[in-house]
C-alpha cells in the first residue's frame, strides 16, 4: 500500500440474535459507514472486490453477518479468513451478546421466532445459537453485552467506541466484581483473589469497603498478597505494550473476589496507581454496593 492510499476499516457486526444489531447498524450509518445488512459471507470475496476498486470513496464500512444455520456459520468463518489476507483493509468484529432471559423477553415482546427454532420455543434457538457462535465470540475484538442496555444507550456505547480521534489513546480499565455475581462479560483478562484472607470474616471491617485504609491495610498486609500483586504486576507491564502494538485501545482487567467488596476493591486500586504513571487508568467497582442493596 502506497503512503498516498489509506486504509479501509471494515467492522463485521455479528452476534446473537436479538441482541441489537438492527440498533448497531443504524449507528454506524450515524458515523458515516457505508453500511450492508445481512450480506452473505458467500458475497464478501465479490464485496471486497468492489471495495478495493473504489478505496478512494469509500473508507469505512460496516457489515452486518447474521447467523442462520450451520452451512451459513461455515461460510462465515471463511469468509473472516479472507478479510485477514487483505493487507490493505483494517477489519475489525463486533459481538453483541445478552443474556439468554432478555434475549427471550425479546422475542416475546416483538412476537417473532428464532431463525433457529422457528417451530419451537425460542430459547431452544438461543441455545443451539450461543453453541454455534461460541468460537466466533472468541475471535471478536469487541464484546458489547446489551443485557441491560436501552437502544439508546446501546448507540451512545457504539458511538463513543468507534468515533475516529486524532490520536490514538491506549487506557487500561481495573475492575473489580464480586464472583457470586457473575463474571464481567467485557473483561479481556481475569485475576482472582478469593485465596486471600477476607476481611469480611473481621466483624468490624464488613461494612467497610476496600476503599477503606483499615481494609486495605488489611489486605495487604499478607505475604501472600505482596508476591500476588508483584507477579501480576510483572505480567501486566510485559502484556499492555503487546496489546497496545496490536492495536487495542483499551484493556479491561478485572479482579475478583467473592462479593466485591473487600480484597478485589483494594488491589483493583493499587494496581491502578502503578500502572498510572505509564497509563491513562480508570477504576470501577462493579459489586462494591450490591450487598448493602444499592
Amino acid at each position: 500500500m502506497s503512503n498516498s492510499e489509506q486504509e479501509t476499516k471494515l467492522v463485521v457486526i455479528t452476534g446473537m440474535s436479538g441482541a441489537g444489531k438492527t440498533v448497531a447498524v443504524q449507528s454506524f450509518e450515524d458515523l458515516g459507514y457505508y453500511c450492508v445488512d445481512n450480506l452473505p459471507p458467500a458475497l464478501l470475496p465479490k464485496f471486497l472486490e468492489l471495495m478495493k476498486d473504489s478505496r478512494n470513496n469509500i473508507r469505512n464500512v460496516a457489515l452486518v453477518m447474521d447467523l442462520r444455520g450451520r452451512e451459513f456459520f461455515d461460510s462465515l468463518f471463511e469468509a473472516l479468513d479472507i478479510l485477514g489476507e487483505e493487507d490493505w483493509l483494517n477489519e475489525h468484529i463486533l459481538f453483541l451478546d445478552a443474556k439468554d432471559e432478555a434475549l427471550v423477553t425479546r422475542y416475546k415482546e416483538t412476537r417473532r421466532t428464532h431463525p433457529l427454532a422457528t417451530e419451537g420455543l425460542p430459547l431452544n434457538g438461543i441455545t443451539q445459537e450461543r453453541k454455534i457462535l461460541d468460537e466466533l465470540r472468541g475471535r471478536a475484538q469487541r464484546i458489547i453485552d446489551t443485557t441491560s442496555l436501552k437502544p439508546r444507550e446501546l448507540r451512545e456505547k457504539i458511538l463513543k467506541a468507534y468515533t475516529e480521534k486524532k490520536q490514538e489513546i491506549f487506557s487500561v480499565n481495573m475492575v473489580s466484581f464480586g464472583y457470586k455475581y457473575g463474571i464481567p462479560i467485557d473483561a479481556d483478562l481475569l485475576f482472582d483473589v478469593r485465596f486471600l484472607p477476607n476481611p469480611h470474616y473481621v466483624p468490624h471491617m464488613q461494612p467497610l469497603t476496600g476503599l477503606s485504609p483499615e481494609v486495605s491495610s488489611y489486605v495487604f498486609k499478607w505475604s501472600d498478597t505482596a508476591k500476588f500483586n508483584d507477579k501480576v504486576l510483572d505480567l501486566l507491564q510485559f502484556m499492555l505494550p503487546q496489546y497496545k502494538k496490536e492495536g487495542k485501545s483499551q484493556l479491561v482487567v478485572g479482579i475478583g473476589c467473592t462479593g466485591g467488596q473487600h480484597r478485589s476493591v483494594a488491589i483493583a486500586e493499587y494496581f491502578a496507581k502503578q500502572l498510572s504513571s505509564n497509563y491513562i487508568t480508570h477504576v470501577s467497582h462493579r459489586d462494591i454496593d450490591k450487598r448493602k442493596g444499592h
